[in-house]
């Protein structure tokens, strides 16, 4: 049997020593973490850019497809305004041929019409003359008593040889 015996003394190791020795021994490990944390967040970063490029390259195919409908939209809203004003004319329209029934299904067959004015704010104007002049005011009163329009005016009566002229005006057909 072999012994070794050392009857120096140990040499006591300095701060400086102790710390060149964690480093040399301990460094390397944490040097390597440090490299697979970096190569790690360097291949996550490769993920991260090609997701922005998807984007980017989905952001640009919408685009490109808002580009492409644009105009049918607005061909689509100028068809809209359109038909929208070509239903206010109809509506018109409608209410001309309501009112026009109306006024033909009360006029007295006495009275002769000479003249049937309308205009855009709906006021209708109608000149002709009465051989009875009381014809003519229960045609008036009629007109009043049904109450068919808003406003009823008679603008201006004159009696000639044959009857009675008259001038009658009528707002806004209900």
């Amino acid at each position: 049997m072999k012994y070794k015996i050392n009857l120096l003394p140990q040499k006591e190791t300095t701060i400086a020593e102790k710390v060149m020795f964690f480093l040399l021994n301990y460094l390397r490990y944490i040097i390597v973490i440090t490299q697979l944390v970096v190569i790690g967040v360097f291949f996550y970063r490769f993920q991260i850019d090609q997701k922005i490029i998807d984007l980017k390259e989905s952001v640009m195919q919408k685009k490109e497809i808002v580009e492409i409908v644009l105009p049918l939209l607005n061909e689509a809203s100028r068809i809209d305004q359109k038909s929208q004003e070509i239903n206010k004319v109809i509506k018109k329209q409608q209410n001309f041929n309501e009112m026009l029934k109306y006024l033909l299904s009360i006029f007295p067959e006495t009275v002769t019409l000479s003249n049937f004015e309308t205009s855009d704010d709906d006021t209708l104007k109608i000149t002709g003359s009465a051989f009875n002049s009381r014809h003519l005011q229960a045609f008036f009163a009629l007109l009043k008593k049904e109450n068919r329009f808003s406003s009823i005016e008679l603008k201006s009566i004159k009696k000639t040889a044959v009857g009675y002229d008259f001038i009658l005006s009528l707002n806004k057909f209900k």
